[in-house]
C-alpha cells in the first residue's frame, strides 16, 4: 500500500507551487487544522489570483421547467408528474419578462436550468436559445450536462452535436451543475437514474472543445468520504489539464456548497437523515483542499446561498476569490431548506458590502471571469 510523506513535507510541497496528489491530500484534510488548511489555500490564492480583488456577478437564475424524470432523493424543486398540478414549463412571455428584469438590473448573463422533462423535444431547446440570443444582448449559460444528456436520449444525437447546434444557436456557456458528488458510489445512493460521473465529465470535456464557457461544481454532505470526495477533485483537475493541453481553456471557476435538505426532500424524511449534511467549518475546510488540489482552475469561489453570506464571507480567507452572484431567484436550494429559502437574492451592493467587510476590493465580472469596473 502506498503510503504518504510526512505532513511537513507535504506542506512544503503545496508552499513551494508543487503538485500533491490524492493520499497527500488526504493527508493534509486529516492532519491540519481549519486554520492551517486556510493558510496553505490562501497561498494557492495568491499564486493563481494575486492581489486582493475578488469578484461578483450579475446575474438571473431562470428555470424553465420542474418538470424531471431523474427523481434525485436531496431534491425538493421537482415534479416527477408533468401532470401534476404543480408542474410547469415557462411559456415565453414570462420568460421575457424575467430577461427584462433582469437586464434593467444590469445583468450581464442569464443561467438557465431545468429539469429532465420527457414531454419537451429536442427542438424545444435549441428554439429557446435560438430565441432569446435573437431578442437580447446577454450571456447565456444554459443546462447541465445531465441536461444534454437528456436531449441526447430524446433526440438520438451525440453530445457533441447537441452542444455545437446549441452554440450556434446562441449559447455561450454550460454551468456546472448536476455534478454533486463525482463518484459513482455516491451517486448510485442518492441519485441512481442521473448521469454517471465520467458521463458528465466527457460532455464537459465536448462542451470546452467547442470553446463554451464552464465551471466545475461540487455539493458536500452525501455522508461521502474525503476520498469520494478527491476522487471528484481528480476528474475535474484529469479534464483541466487534458483541456489546456489541447488549448482550450478549461473550468474558469470551481464552485461548491453544501448538501440541504428538509422534510420535502426523500433524503430529509430518511431516518438516515441525521448521517447528512455538513456544517460552516467543514465547508470552509473543503474549500481549501479543493483551492490546494485544484492547482489548475484560477477561479475559486465561496457560495452564499446554502450557508449564508457571512460564511460565504469568511470563506474569501480560505482560499476563494469570489463570492458568486446576485442570482435575482433561487427556486431549487431554497425547496430543500437553504439559505435562499428566506431571501432569494443578493443585491450588487449588497455582494460589495460583503466582500469590503472581509477586507477585499470588489470587482463586477462577467461569466467569462473579465472584470468590468472594480469598486476601490
Amino acid at each position: 500500500m502506498l503510503k504518504s510523506p510526512p505532513t511537513e513535507e507535504i506542506i512544503r510541497k503545496v508552499r513551494s507551487g508543487a503538485r500533491i496528489e490524492s493520499l497527500e491530500a488526504q493527508q493534509l484534510y486529516n492532519s491540519c487544522d481549519l486554520l492551517e488548511l486556510g493558510q496553505l489555500a490562501n497561498i494557492q490564492r495568491q499564486r493563481a489570483v494575486p492581489g486582493n480583488v475578488v469578484t461578483y456577478l450579475v446575474d438571473r437564475n431562470i428555470n424553465y421547467t420542474n418538470v424531471c424524470n431523474t427523481d434525485c432523493s436531496f431534491c425538493a424543486f421537482y415534479r416527477h408528474d408533468p401532470k401534476d398540478p404543480e408542474s410547469y414549463v415557462l411559456p415565453r412571455e414570462l420568460l421575457s419578462r424575467k430577461i427584462e428584469e433582469a437586464l434593467e438590473c444590469g445583468a450581464t448573463r442569464i443561467l438557465l436550468q431545468g429539469g429532465h422533462n420527457d414531454e419537451l423535444p429536442y427542438s424545444f431547446y435549441v428554439e429557446m436559445i435560438a430565441w432569446i440570443s435573437s431578442r437580447y444582448k446577454i450571456q447565456l449559460n444554459a443546462f447541465s450536462p445531465s441536461e444534454i444528456q437528456q436531449m441526447e436520449r430524446i433526440s438520438g444525437k451525440r453530445a457533441e452535436a447537441i452542444l455545437l447546434e446549441l452554440k450556434q444557436a446562441g449559447l455561450t456557456g454550460l454551468p456546472g451543475g448536476g455534478a454533486e458528488i463525482l463518484d459513482d458510489d455516491v451517486r448510485q445512493r442518492v441519485s441512481p437514474k442521473k448521469i454517471r460521473a465520467r458521463e458528465w465529465i466527457d460532455i464537459m470535456e465536448a462542451a470546452q472543445s467547442l470553446d463554451l464557457i464552464t465551471t466545475a461544481s461540487m455539493v458536500i454532505g452525501f455522508g461521502e468520504t474525503v476520498e469520494q470526495r478527491l476522487n471528484h477533485l481528480e476528474l475535474l483537475r484529469d479534464l483541466q489539464t487534458r483541456t489546456r493541453a489541447a488549448g482550450k481553456s478549461g473550468f474558469n471557476m470551481f464552485i461548491s456548497w453544501t448538501l440541504q435538505l428538509n422534510e420535502n426532500t426523500s433524503m430529509g424524511r430518511s431516518r438516515h437523515a441525521g448521517r447528512y449534511q455538513v456544517g460552516a467549518a467543514e465547508y470552509l475546510k473543503n474549500l481549501s483542499l479543493a483551492r490546494i488540489y485544484l492547482d489548475n482552475i484560477e477561479h475559486h469561489q465561496s457560495s452564499w446561498p446554502t450557508l449564508g453570506p457571512e460564511i460565504a464571507q469568511v470563506g474569501l480567507n480560505f482560499g476563494c476569490d469570489d463570492i458568486g452572484s446576485t442570482m435575482m431567484e433561487e427556486n431549487v436550494v431554497s425547496q430543500a431548506g437553504g439559505h435562499t429559502r428566506s431571501k432569494w437574492h443578493m443585491s450588487p451592493e449588497e455582494l460589495r458590502g460583503y466582500i469590503r467587510g472581509a477586507g477585499f476590493i470588489p470587482a463586477e465580472r462577467d461569466s467569462l471571469c473579465n472584470i468590468l469596473r472594480a469598486f476601490d
